[in-house]
């Protein structure tokens, strides 16, 4: 499960936003589900799993999982706080979170998250805005070995360089979270930084981090 945890934000629209012209909004005006062809990007479905946007309903069979030891070990945040979670769910949403809860029937066995973000580049250029994204999951561990994980990660990449169209995707995870880097090798993802002791684990002191990427050339070819 990843170490790099963005937060759980509520899929609510932004359209006054939008119709002023905010461009941050109007980038992703498919996922807010505004007046556009395309419609908004989730729900999904991926044989018997269903991804959707999370609600303040999912936040207690989610958090029953999640801040479970053997989770939340290799995450940075280790604990989530249900009342905070509930409130980020009925505020406004974040036009650059499009973050995902996993259905297995009624069952939430898995979240996805992918965060839009700038990209590095020079001043007084346009093409890095909101180039990227960081890209996280976690899975339930009644349902650990079942593949959910990889393939949780692969529909963010897919909606990553499909639908949103950007040039690079990355997530990190502490090196001795074997699951989760494994996780990103099998989803196409590759290792290009290995920060040694860049990393504070609470119980295991200063540890070595991973860093993985993909850029879209990189999934359009693998596709």
């Amino acid at each position: 499960m990843m170490s790099r945890e963005p937060e759980i934000l509520g899929p609510g629209a932004m359209k006054a936003e939008a119709a002023r012209g905010n461009p941050l909004v109007v980038v992703h005006r498919r996922w807010l589900g505004c007046d556009v062809d395309a419609g908004p990007i989730w729900p999904k479905t991926d044989q018997d799993l269903t991804y959707r946007p999370p609600t303040e309903a999912d936040v207690g069979p989610l958090l029953a999982w999640r801040n479970r030891p053997e989770v939340s070990r290799w995450l940075l945040r280790t604990h989530a706080d249900e009342d905070a979670m509930r409130e980020s769910l009925r505020g406004p949403a974040d036009p650059d979170d499009h973050s995902f809860v996993a259905l297995l029937g009624d069952a939430v066995v898995g979240a996805g998250y992918l965060h839009v973000r700038d990209g590095m580049g020079q001043d007084g250029e346009t093409e890095h805005a909101r180039a990227e994204a960081l890209l996280g999951w976690n899975v339930s561990p009644s349902h650990w070995g079942r593949g959910i994980g990889t393939r949780v990660a692969r529909a963010l990449l897919d909606v990553a360089f499909g639908e949103l169209r950007l040039h690079r995707v990355t997530a990190g995870c502490f090196a001795d979270n074997v699951a989760s880097w494994r996780v990103m090798e099998k989803a196409g993802m590759r290792r290009e930084q290995h920060g040694v002791q860049d990393s504070w684990h609470a119980q295991l002191g200063w540890v070595d981090g991973y860093t993985y990427a993909m850029l879209r050339s990189e999934w359009r070819a693998a596709r």
